[in-house]
């Protein structure tokens, strides 16, 4: 029994405490990382290592666990005496008598604290890389709205100068059906502005959605991009199929898909561009598939897909985060998988969803 107490003791921090949370004792380990005298340790409340930023609650759940004679376990933010924060994971037994009362509890700890910097570290670049996402998808955005507006712009412009032309010839007729064409073309400028305003509204609050209204919304933002680019867009989709998530979110996915199909079919020159987008249920899951006949993915790029900053267009027009977000939205908030292959025509994307239970 000794060599085990010792194994422990050697490789772990260890402390024990009585009844009240009295240091009685702490081992090496626990000195050296504390940065205490075992002097000024023992007989001292073993809240002096507590972290001020760790709430009450916690310790309330702590004491009712273990003077229910129950093992506690959980990650505790300690404090050091040079003021070093400490992450531990940390396990406290209640030690039980002949009587099967509580005699002291021994707290066995090892220090993860380079880990959770890490997570934290590796969280805070990610949220970079979201801002600079969006800021990307800002910009492309407004290179849509720009393509939308173009030719009504256009046309706007020589209604104008036919209204003009039939003021003059005081055609009350063709200036009245002038005047709607402009309220027309005008009031179709304004839902363009709309449906980007909404797409950028921010909501953040999960809710069960029709799949079929993302991509609605997806193709209704492209609209005149797929148009001008004499894109075919063909589809397999069923009815009333129900995501979980945040329905935005979901249309970010599609816009990135749509534009670097359309960026592909630039850079290969493919003449006859087509996209497929289907939907269907299978066994627990609904999956959206998304595929394009723009030659794939080269084996070299293949294993590099979700990596952030990667992308295989001029630097001008693909800042690499597309697909990389698009990834982390899946799997975080929709809580599914995203998967890809080459087909004997382009590239494929396989996207598989849990069913809201």
């Amino acid at each position: 029994m000794n060599n085990y107490q010792k194994a422990i003791e050697n490789s772990n921090i260890v402390s024990k405490t009585d009844i009240n949370g009295i240091i009685t004792f702490v081992n090496d380990e626990f000195v050296k990382l504390f940065e205490y005298g075992k002097d000024e340790l023992i007989g001292k409340n073993h809240n002096i290592i507590r972290h001020p930023d760790t709430p009450k609650e916690s310790f309330k759940t702590l004491w009712e666990t273990i003077l229910n004679k129950k093992v506690h376990k959980a990650t505790v933010k300690n404090l050091s005496k040079s003021g070093k924060t400490i992450y531990l994971n940390t396990t406290i037994i209640p030690i039980l008598d002949e009587f099967d009362e509580i005699s002291e509890f021994i707290a066995i700890r090892y220090d993860i604290t380079n880990e959770v910097m890490l997570q934290k570290e590796l969280e805070k670049n990610q949220k970079i890389i979201f801002l600079q996402s969006r800021m990307a998808s800002l910009g492309q955005m407004l290179a849509n709205i720009a393509h939308q507006w173009r030719q009504p712009l256009t046309e706007l412009n020589l209604t104008l100068f036919n209204i003009k032309k039939a003021f003059l010839k005081k055609d009350e007729k063709e200036f009245e059906n002038l005047y709607q064409n402009s309220k027309s073309l005008i009031h179709a400028m304004s839902n363009t502005i709309e449906d980007f305003t909404n797409f950028f509204t921010p909501q953040k609050q999960k809710e069960l959605f029709l799949l079929n209204l993302s991509i609605k919304e997806a193709l209704k933002i492209l609209s005149r991009i797929i148009e001008n680019e004499n894109i075919s867009i063909k589809f397999n989709l069923k009815k009333e199929l129900e995501i979980f998530g945040v329905k935005n979110e979901l249309t970010q996915i599609l816009l990135n898909f749509i534009n670097n199909s359309k960026d592909a079919f630039i850079q290969k020159k493919i003449e006859k561009k087509e996209i497929f987008i289907e939907s269907y249920k299978k066994d627990d899951s609904i999956f959206l598939e998304y595929s394009d006949n723009a030659k794939g993915l080269e084996k070299e790029n293949f294993d590099k897909i979700f990596e952030p900053y990667f992308t295989t267009k001029h630097q001008s027009s693909g800042t690499g985060l597309g697909l990389f977000i698009s990834k982390i939205i899946v799997e975080n908030s929709f809580e599914g998988d995203i998967m890809y292959e080459n087909t004997k025509d382009g590239l494929k994307f396989i996207i598989k969803f849990p069913i809201k239970k």
